[in-house]
């Protein structure tokens, strides 16, 4: 009895060692079972308290009366599906008639007060059934991606989401992008981690970074073009909008327009055309958007509107052409001047890290998502790297990328420099750049974000 109590002993202050220190280890150590034992045991009252359920059915209540039976209790959603996961528990529900998904939505956080989890979401997966997302501890605190994600054309895992699932930037879904965060917010960190995805992928990186190259000029072996001025920088777009042009002077003479081929072969965009004839798609990073939007003189305003024209075409019409662009900034606003609004119309995705002021806040998430303001208003100082992500779906998640140290990114542009595409239009901006750097192995990472 005493060894028995010993090993007890033992293994409750391991549980705890690890919930303290290791709270993924935990998890999976022990947290995973307790939580779903506590879930089922829990599930019907917990329902039935969070209204929840709905009464039997007429037939039901007409059958228990005839047969002097006990009045049927109220049922909740059939439990469809219950999957752990490396950050908690999936559970799919079936609704029943008359509930809606907005209901499991109003009572996510009575449920995660009720089953004593993390954090709770909820989304519909098909008419009726709705899959609620539970998460035993707080992932976004030390931000761990999993090893294995998903591998899609023009699509990278760039952060983690709250529910732990892995956040993707999809180029192919949302072309266009807009990212936000005031110094030390972590945007330049949720920038690496983007630039290290796209790094082994066939794709042009394209950068404008106003602040003379200080931030992508260290990336500069991955780069098939850079500017860091803003006349450059007018140039480069002026070179990019007459690449949009050849890219469709070529898809029109590639549509095969005719009666034998099928239409899903019809050329519309690059992804249509034959591989050995699909152009090299570009990516396009404008660091600080405010400085190209920024003028003093006549001159310098002259400047500014051939810039955003530039843009704002490019946003418009460059889809199609395989050209998508990430807008960054730490300020966005309509003071910026004629012709942002309609930049900003274009971009579909909204990413905001701290900001300093409620303005910009509404100028990313205002027209698409005006629960989200507040959420990104609200993010703590000491907590970077956390961002508020959303679409022009409405939908909206808190996300933090991994700590990826500007060595880390310095190396893997290095190790992927032979993937740098030579564009003939983008040639006069290609940046000059000495023999290969050798690797240099990366301090640990920080599990805290910067």
């Amino acid at each position: 009895m005493t060894a028995f109590t010993v090993a007890l002993v033992l293994v409750v202050a391991a549980a705890g060692l690890l919930r303290w220190r290791r709270p993924a280890w935990y998890w999976l150590a022990f947290g995973v079972t307790l939580a779903a034992l506590r879930v089922l045991v829990r599930y019907r009252s917990v329902m039935d308290a969070c209204g929840l359920t709905v009464p039997p059915a007429r037939w039901r209540l007409s059958l228990a009366r005839a047969t002097n039976r006990p009045i049927p209790e109220p049922r909740p959603p059939r439990i469809r599906r219950l999957r752990p996961t490396r950050t908690g528990l999936v559970l799919r529900l079936k609704l029943r008639p008359g509930q809606d998904v907005f209901d499991i939505a109003a009572a996510s956080d009575r449920l995660r007060h009720s089953f004593s989890m993390f954090g709770v979401t909820s989304r519909e997966v098909r008419s009726g059934v709705v899959e609620v997302r539970m998460t035993g501890y707080d992932v976004l605190k030390r931000v761990q991606m999993p090893a294995e994600t998903e591998t899609l054309p023009m699509r990278v895992p760039v952060a983690l989401r709250e529910d732990g699932s892995v956040h993707y930037r999809d180029y192919r879904a949302i072309p266009h992008a807009l990212t936000l965060g005031a110094t030390e917010s972590g945007k330049s960190v949720y920038q690496r981690n983007l630039v290290a995805g796209l790094a082994p992928l066939d794709v042009a990186l394209v950068g404008i970074d106003c602040k003379q190259g200080v931030e992508l000029f260290p990336l500069a072996r991955r780069f098939s073009a850079l500017a860091d001025s803003p006349d450059t920088a007018a140039e480069l777009l002026d070179a990019l909008v007459a690449r949009m042009a050849d890219v469709y002077r070529l898809i029109r003479t590639q549509q095969r327009i005719t009666v034998d081929v099928p239409d899903a072969e019809i050329a519309a965009d690059i992804w249509d055309l034959p591989e050995e004839l699909r152009p090299t798609p570009v990516v396009v990073l404008v660091d600080e958007v405010a400085e190209l939007a920024l003028y003093a003189t006549k001159e310098e305003e002259r400047r500014r509107d051939r810039i955003i024209t530039a843009l704002v075409r490019l946003a418009q019409l460059g889809r199609a052409a395989g050209i998508y662009l990430e807008i960054c900034g730490q300020r966005f606003g309509s003071e910026l001047g004629k012709g942002i609004t309609m930049l900003r119309a274009q971009l579909t995705g909204r990413t905001a890290h701290r900001l300093n002021d409620e303005t910009s806040a509404n100028m990313a998430f205002g027209d698409i998502a005006p629960d989200a303001v507040l959420a990104a208003i609200q993010i703590p100082a000491e907590l970077r790297g956390l961002a508020i992500a959303g679409d022009a779906s409405g939908g909206w998640h808190r996300i933090r990328a991994p700590h990826t140290s500007l060595r880390q990114a310095v190396n893997l542009c290095n190790r992927y420099a032979d993937r740098t595409p030579d564009l003939p239009e983008l040639a006069p901006f290609r940046p000059t750049t000495g023999t290969a750097t050798e690797l240099v192995p990366s301090a640990k990472a920080s599990p805290a974000t910067a």
